[in-house]
């Protein structure tokens, strides 16, 4: 299976109302999360689904979309623009998918500075809730 394969499967996972389940079976045993808020890399298939998810929580709301995509072999760049308390989020997922069109590895990247506090604030409330 190819990345672009993998790529339609992440579409679906954001499109379809961000099922765990889906989202598990998008993610490869050793994956990595980049957060644009936390400087070490988080990895592991459970620690990238618990970011992932919260991250679905925060970010995918009504205004999120993706606005471009670049797409070099197993290597996605896909731009999306959201809004949160009336802060307008402008970020970078960049993926990459290895053979079996997993998820190995998922960097974030958010602008402006604003927009990076906000996210910061609402995934940390989000992933205490997720431990409480």
């Amino acid at each position: 299976m190819s990345g672009h394969a993998g790529l339609a499967r992440w579409h679906d996972y954001m499109m379809g109302g961000s099922d765990p389940a889906v989202l598990s079976a998008l993610l490869a045993e050793d994956a990595v999360f980049h957060s644009p808020v936390v400087h070490t890399p988080q990895a592991g298939k459970a620690v990238v689904m618990a970011y992932l998810v919260a991250a679905s929580h925060v970010l995918g709301n009504d205004s999120f979309h993706y606005v471009r995509e670049l797409v070099d072999g197993d290597e996605m760049m896909l731009e999306f623009v959201t809004e949160l308390d009336g802060i307008s989020i402008n970020g970078v997922d960049i993926i990459r998918f290895n053979d079996a069109g997993q998820i190995t590895d998922f960097k974030v990247m958010v602008r402006p500075l604003k927009a990076i506090n906000k996210v910061w604030e609402m995934m940390a409330a989000q992933l205490a809730a997720a431990k409480g």
